[in-house]
């Protein structure tokens, strides 16, 4: 029952996915007026399901990312997420992976949206749900959504090229998940995430959802970090103790 549960709360989310009413300054270009209504949409959203897992959707450069998991039992339940564009009190949104139902990856789905007071009220034909909006105090230099494009092997750092195979990983300024995937198959690799600190070159996880491995649940993982020419370079010791030499460059589907 519980699988069920999930699978028809993936489906709510996927078409109630909303954003903020339009604001009405007719000065504004298209693109300009598309740019603000996506840019109150970012940073981090919660909202518990009727189980009490915990869900986090997080909204940074055009992206989204949704993670449902129960964080006490270090249970990872389901994640889905993608690109999106708020307009004209619209909001499509096209999934690039989905857990919970594959068959939707690529395809549009269109919804209304509505936000007032801090909190995001999505509703479908039957359901409504409100999300609240995580409350990040300050700005984070690593705020964004993030691609692998290098990571070191052998004492070689190896470019990766574009292509649909893709490592992202989805900041607001507290928070952050990775994902691996692949966008045209709808192949799912892994995810993990929870909330970060990025401060005076240190980069530290706390990990509240790994779906790969449980065990790293709760754990504490802390990197050096530079941002230069808009890459981010990621150094350190993984979980393992293996070492990790990695760039990640901005990207945006605004």
């Amino acid at each position: 029952m519980k699988r069920l549960k999930l699978a028809g709360m993936g489906l709510l989310l996927l078409m109630g996915f909303t954003a903020p009413a339009p604001i009405q300054q007719p000065q504004q270009t298209t693109t300009d007026a598309k740019k603000v209504q996506t840019n109150q949409l970012e940073g981090a959203w919660r909202m518990q399901d009727p189980s009490g897992n915990s869900i986090i959707m997080l909204v940074q450069d055009g992206f989204f990312t949704v993670a449902v998991y129960d964080q006490p039992n270090k249970k990872f339940l389901g994640t889905t997420g993608g690109t999106f564009i708020a307009q004209n009190g619209k909001l499509t949104i096209t999934p690039e992976f989905d857990t919970m139902d594959s068959t939707k990856v690529g395809k549009p789905t269109t919804s209304n949206y509505k936000l007032e007071k801090g909190k995001w009220h999505i509703s479908n034909a039957t359901q409504t749900e409100t999300w609240e909006k995580v409350q990040e105090q300050g700005t984070s230099p690593l705020a964004g959504t993030w691609r692998i494009t290098g990571r070191e092997r052998d004492g070689q750092m190896n470019t990766m090229r574009p292509g649909p195979r893709k490592t992202l990983k989805v900041l607001s300024g507290t928070r952050f998940q990775w994902i691996a995937f692949n966008s045209e198959t709808g192949e799912f690799s892994g995810t993990g995430g929870g909330s970060y600190t990025a401060k005076d070159g240190k980069y530290t996880e706390h990990i509240e959802f790994f779906s790969r491995d449980s065990s790293r649940v709760g754990m504490q993982l802390s990197f050096n970090f530079e941002v230069k020419d808009g890459k981010w370079h990621h150094t350190g010791q993984s979980s393992t103790g293996n070492k990790v030499n990695e760039i990640w460059e901005r990207i945006s589907a605004k």
